[in-house]
């Protein structure tokens, strides 16, 4: 059984306030490991009760002003295009926007969270801590936020997979770069039988949707352990694994039988037609129905 998805009302709220203009968001995509909208929002001040997951606030222009008001004295802080505002779950927040400004908003389960920090960390991955902070010299955090941005208007079923692996490439991020949590001493991962479930599973499943917590739960791993095992295996994460898995079945579809093209990409797991185009495309240099006329000519 899918996990269910990550939804709007489970976030703070700020993206729905009357005077913001939402762009787009990834409501109806399924992803259940992380929440995402982009939206053009107006200068406002606000207080925000605690929600239980990870915010991060990426401002795509700038630079403008931004003032933490938590502990009774403003605190200002002018924000540059690409910076984070990283809001802690479990606590509340004040805060006063001074300009109009693009952002991206994304929330990462805490339970995500605990689950990365519990393979890298020291102790209890439940008293881990990520304070609140303003980051602007973390490229790495900022092009996973670009990635989460560009995905937003893909609806398929390898993006909900892309967006947990994300997940917790994010949340290995925070733990690594910005918790002070002590992290365990680097050891070989071990490949074995778990990854062959995986495989099992996604050629058994190939052209139904599932996530990476469906696929890890027939491997018996963690989501996150299941991710560095496809890695370390295969050089990728386990959302290219299956895309490339799906594109093989394309592939020799097209080259021995006559079914269409949009039969095709419904039978490996894509969404339509135009999105196992621009898949094969990118992969192959060619078009599957260019594709097909080589091969059967």
């Amino acid at each position: 059984m899918a996990t269910a998805a990550f939804d709007v009302r489970e976030t703070h709220g700020i993206v729905m306030r009357s005077e913001n203009r939402m762009r787009v968001s990834c409501d109806g995509h399924g992803w259940s490991s992380l929440y995402a909208s982009a939206q053009r929002e107006q200068p406002y001040e606000g207080h925000f009760p605690p929600v239980r997951d990870q915010l991060l606030v990426l401002h795509r222009n700038g630079p403008v002003a931004v003032e933490r008001l938590d502990d009774g004295r403003p605190q200002r802080h002018v924000v540059p295009a690409g910076g984070v505002h990283l809001f802690p779950g479990g606590l509340p927040f004040n805060v006063r926007l001074m300009g109009e400004l693009d952002t991206v908003h994304v929330y990462v389960r805490r339970k995500v969270i605990e689950e990365v920090a519990a393979d890298m960390v020291e102790g209890d991955p439940a008293l881990l801590e990520i304070p609140a902070d303003i980051v602007d010299d973390d490229p790495a955090l900022t092009g996973m936020l670009d990635a989460i941005t560009l995905s937003l208007g893909d609806g398929d079923y390898a993006t909900a997979i892309y967006m947990d692996h994300l997940a917790r490439t994010i949340a290995a991020q925070l733990v690594r770069r910005h918790s002070q949590a002590r992290l365990k001493s680097s050891r070989q991962p071990d490949v074995g039988a778990d990854v062959v479930r995986a495989l099992e599973y996604m050629q058994d499943n190939i052209a139904r949707s599932f996530n990476l917590a469906d696929l890890a739960k027939a491997a018996g791993r963690s989501p996150s352990h299941l991710s560095r095992q496809f890695r370390d295996a295969f050089g990728r994460p386990p959302h290219a694994y299956l895309i490339d898995l799906r594109l093989d079945m394309a592939q020799a579809l097209l080259q021995r039988t006559r079914e269409p093209i949009a039969a095709i990409a419904v039978d490996c797991g894509f969404s339509h037609q135009e999105h196992l185009t621009r898949l094969f495309r990118r992969r192959f240099e060619t078009t599957p129905a260019a594709f097909r006329r080589r091969a059967q000519s």
